[in-house]
Order: structure tokens, then sequence, then C-alpha cells
């Protein structure tokens, strides 16, 4: 799930449409990335700017592979958007759903396989990746705590379900500081492009 539904305010323009240095667009990687990694289902949760996001996705090829969902009232928070996207695709087969934000646009096929490969591996409620004490994207829930999540006040959103699980959950030690890179703002806009330019196109 890649959840995009938000207004984009502090950025002032929809960070789905921002490109990274070689001028793919956020939205267009993070779905190659996803996609790459086997994931056979994937959810994109837009919002005001569905549109524009849908027109991206036909161009590059994506749509075919991927279920884009609008939500109607994205000021409702991203609790909102991840409700809709489990209603778009969570069904008795689902045992496990991988949720990744737009702001995030550096996550790699290492990470997210990483995750998926400890998720599989004892089945914990919610494995995140973390470099040090940094916890970073994609997030996976386990099955189990999915009733949990319908059920999350909307103010603390899906947090309220990883503090509740802070017990049992997986933190998976990763070198690539990419999935840590939350992109909120111009000032985050050009620290990515300074520091892509310093180390060459990130890759996948």
């Amino acid at each position: 799930m890649v959840l995009a539904g938000g207004d984009s305010s502090r950025m002032g323009r929809p960070k789905a449409l921002l490109t990274m240095p070689d001028g793919e667009t956020f939205i267009a990687r993070i779905l190659r990335v996803l996609e790459a990694c086997g994931l056979q289902r994937t959810v994109v949760v837009s919002g005001r700017h569905h549109t524009d996001i849908q027109g991206v996705l036909e161009i590059t090829g994506l749509a075919s592979g991927v279920r884009l969902v609008r939500n109607p009232h994205p000021e409702r928070g991203q609790l909102s958007s991840l409700h809709l996207a489990m209603s778009a695709v969570v069904g008795p087969t689902v045992d496990g759903m991988l949720v990744t934000l737009i702001d995030v646009p550096l996550i790699s096929v290492g990470v997210v396989t990483a995750v998926i490969e400890a998720w599989a591996s004892s089945r914990p409620p919610v494995v995140r990746p973390a470099v040090g004490e940094r916890h970073g994207h994609p997030v996976l829930f386990d099955r189990r705590v999915f009733q949990e999540l319908r059920e999350a006040p909307g103010a603390v959103g899906a947090k309220a379900v990883v503090r509740a699980h802070a017990g049992e959950l997986r933190d998976v030690q990763v070198a690539d500081a990419g999935c840590t890179w939350d992109i909120d703002t111009p000032d985050d806009y050009e620290a990515l492009q300074r520091h892509s330019g310093e180390r060459g196109n990130f890759s996948r």
C-alpha cells in the first residue's frame, strides 16, 4: 500500500509528482521498487491530486498492475487512507500488508525484501526497517493486527498499533538510510537533490 492522499501542504505541491534527479516521479519510483520485489497486489491511495497521479501511472505503464483508490476526505488524516486501502485489497487470503508513504521515495528493493523476510520467518505483529535508533518505511503489519488498525483512533493512527505491540514488534537493522528519509518540505526536497548529486543516483 502506498499512501499518497495528503494535500502536501508543507511542500506546496503534490509529493507524488515530485521527481528524483533522474526525472522519475516519487510515485513511479516507489511502485517500481515494489514491483521488483514481486508483490502481487498494490494499491495507491490518492486524494485531491488523483487525476494527476492516474496520469503518471498510465504514462509510465504502471497502471495495469496497481489499484488506484481516491480518498474523498483526505483531511481526515493518513489513517483514513489506510482504511480505504485495506477495504480495497484485504481479504481472507491476505496474511500481511506492507505500507509505505509517498513521503519516503528512497525505499529500496533490499530494504523491502529484508522487511518481508523478517515477517515471513516468525510472523511478528509489526516489522519495520531501522538504521540505528531511526525507524523507517515500509512497515509490514501482520493479519492479527488488522482489526486493531481498523479501530485505531484517527488522531494517533497506525502508531497506536505500533506502540501497543512495542514489546513484540521486529526492527530490522538495514544499512540503507534512504528508508528513513521523510521528504516533507521544500528544504527536505532540496537536501535530497543535493545528496543525490553527491553520491549519484540512488539504487533501487
